[in-house]
């Protein structure tokens, strides 16, 4: 199948998985800004991976614009983020995200990937500080938060290219 993959990257994460993808399968792989002089509509499969962020997907407001224009595509998206695969939030996140009805044709999958804070912008820095204080300032933390404190106090990477496996998979069928 012809494929193409399209990844927006802010610290490296998503940029890893992009590449990883598009070679086991066979795919071009563009990073957004150059794949916008592209004509994606000319390939039979458009993945497009990006980073989660407060609830939000970096960028995903132009895969979402171009959706029409490829109804008759295979439509995968990803996005990165510092959780665990097994968190319990990434299920909702991802509902959320892909809610609206005209998004049921997109297949979506998370995959881990982690913090690099010497690699993220000043505003996201300083937003993880905010977050991190209120959550050191609460009285009484769940367990969870606890372990996210921890996790997410320093730079850290979880990314494994097992983690494409299930995209793979989604692409042959």
């Amino acid at each position: 199948m012809n494929t193409i993959v399209i990844y927006n990257s802010q610290t490296g994460f998503t940029k890893r998985y992009a590449p990883w993808i598009a070679e086991a399968s066979g795919a071009d792989c563009l990073e957004l800004s150059a794949a916008k002089k592209v004509n994606p509509a000319e390939y039979e499969a458009i993945i497009f991976g990006s980073w989660a962020c407060a609830g939000n997907i970096s960028k995903i407001s132009w895969f979402k614009s171009n959706i029409d224009k490829w109804a008759d595509k295979k439509l995968i998206a990803f996005c990165v983020g510092g959780s665990p695969i097994d968190s319990p939030d990434i299920e909702l996140f991802l509902k959320q995200s892909f809610s609206d009805p005209k998004l049921k044709k997109v297949n979506m999958f998370y995959c881990p990937g982690g913090f690099n804070y010497e690699k993220m912008s000043a505003p996201s820095k300083l937003m993880m500080k905010m977050f991190i204080k209120m959550l050191k300032a609460k009285k009484e933390k769940s367990e969870a938060e606890q372990e996210m404190i921890k996790m997410i106090s320093s730079s850290y990477d979880i990314s494994d290219k097992k983690y494409i496996e299930p995209i793979l998979q989604c692409l042959k069928e």
